[in-house]
């Protein structure tokens, strides 16, 4: 337990991407220009997951952080519900749902130990939140008990074997949150393992380098006119099991 108080306060005391913002954080735009440049930096993700295909569906998504991910999901018609274990990200997350027009409804808990009952959503979401938790094979099982049995859940965890983990230790740059209570990295067969409470898992590497807008200085300009070019020129089927990022589709049998 004093694991998850330490992953709580670490949270609460940061709003992922923050540097990044040009205005006041809990603006209209605020959210605008972190959902700006998180589907800049994540390019794949509207290409993988359809943010406008669960209308009238009831989503779950588990560390929803500010609600960037979860606005879109409601503003595709989803019935959306975000639980975090910061305040502080469900309070902005508030603020970015009014400033959206949507609904959505939000509660501070640990997805460890979520507040609902069995089989009572049609999707679970959980981008970016495994590497994180304090147990995350114990979260694992609390989405599948949440999830209906034609559901589906859909996470992403970080790659050990990846280019960017690679990266940072040739160039002794530190990954974002690497000073987190918690961050946890897999290899496929290991990501695999923690979902095996699904009967069906379906991963996808992805992630692949694009422009930083986080580091300057000549590690960030060779990294940016240099390697981003040169890993990019090289076919997707030689590098896709790099990809920083393990995107898993999980379903009950």
């Amino acid at each position: 337990m004093d694991l998850s108080n330490d992953v709580q306060r670490y949270w609460n005391e940061r709003i992922h991407d923050l540097e990044i913002a040009r205005h006041a954080p809990g603006t209209r735009e605020f959210f605008a220009d972190l959902d700006e440049y998180r589907f800049d930096k994540l390019r794949y993700l509207p290409e993988m997951v359809d943010f406008n295909g669960y209308g009238g569906k009831r989503i779950l998504e588990v560390g929803c952080g500010i609600g960037i991910d979860l606005v879109r999901f409601a503003k595709g018609g989803a019935r959306a519900v975000g639980v975090d274990l910061s305040t502080t990200a469900i309070i902005l997350a508030k603020q970015n749902a009014g400033h959206s027009g949507v609904e959505i409804q939000l509660a501070v808990a640990d997805a460890e130990r979520l507040p609902y009952d069995d089989e009572s959503f049609d999707m679970v979401y959980g981008h970016g939140v495994l590497q994180y938790t304090a147990d995350p094979r114990r979260m694992v099982r609390e989405c599948r008990r949440v999830l209906r049995r034609d559901g589906e859940a859909i996470f992403m965890g970080y790659n050990r074997l990846s280019w960017l983990n690679a990266l940072s230790k040739l160039t002794k740059v530190e990954l974002e949150h690497q000073d987190a209570p918690v961050l946890r990295m897999y290899s496929i067969g290991e990501f695999k393992n923690l979902l095996s409470a699904f009967e069906r898992v379906r991963l996808v590497p992805e992630r692949f380098p694009v422009k930083s807008r986080l580091h300057g200085g000549i590690k960030g300009l060779l990294y940016n006119r240099a390697f981003v070019g040169a890993f990019n020129l090289l076919p997707r089927a030689w590098v896709r099991r790099f990809g920083w990022h393990l995107m898993a589709f999980c379903s009950r049998a």
